[in-house]
């Protein structure tokens, strides 16, 4: 081998380990994700066929976000969130947690309090809700009230239920 060969074999050897090493520095710090989500953002953005605009982010499409949000980030889903919030226009800084429950007319015990909100409405549906009808919702989609129907849709924040069902208490759900 020639001198000129070693050096390019030893250079090659180097650069493969420094790959490595900052490789393995990235991904233990959590950056080397963030970094390819990011990049996985920006090609979408630029993909994006940015003359069909997209609608406004209605009340409801806001709380379902922010409910999403709550549970990427607690199960450390942090470039999926990072490409939630970019992608559906979601405010970057995310919505009290108090302020979600009472839109979401939620009452919470203080074990519920340690998980995100959707834990606890899952608990609350798979765990309290046993009997044959017992418990069960009836959940209607958003629509347009007619006035002859308008009796029938509850008002913002309060879900369909059995008639004069109150707010539900969420009680700790499990990870």
């Amino acid at each position: 081998m020639t001198p000129a060969a070693a050096v390019t074999v030893v250079t090659m050897a180097t650069i493969a380990e420094l790959k490595s090493a900052l490789k393995e520095t990235l991904e233990s710090r959590g950056v080397l994700g963030q970094l390819k989500a990011r990049i996985r953002a920006e090609v979408f953005n630029a993909l994006d066929d940015q003359s069909e605009s997209r609608p406004p982010l209605s009340h409801q499409n806001l709380l379902i976000n922010e409910l999403i949000r709550e549970y990427l980030e607690f199960n450390k889903y942090r470039y999926t969130a990072s490409v939630l919030t970019a992608e559906s226009g979601q405010p970057e800084v995310p919505l009290d947690r108090q302020f979600m429950a009472n839109e979401l007319n939620v009452v919470e015990d203080p074990s519920s309090k340690s998980v995100p909100l959707l834990y606890g409405m899952l608990a609350h549906f798979l765990n309290d809700s046993k009997g044959e009808k017992a418990g069960r919702m009836f959940l209607r989609g958003p629509s347009v009230p007619s006035e002859k129907n308008t009796r029938d849709i509850p008002e913002t924040g309060v879900m369909a239920g059995p008639s004069g069902a109150g707010p539900f208490t969420l009680h700790g759900g499990c990870r």
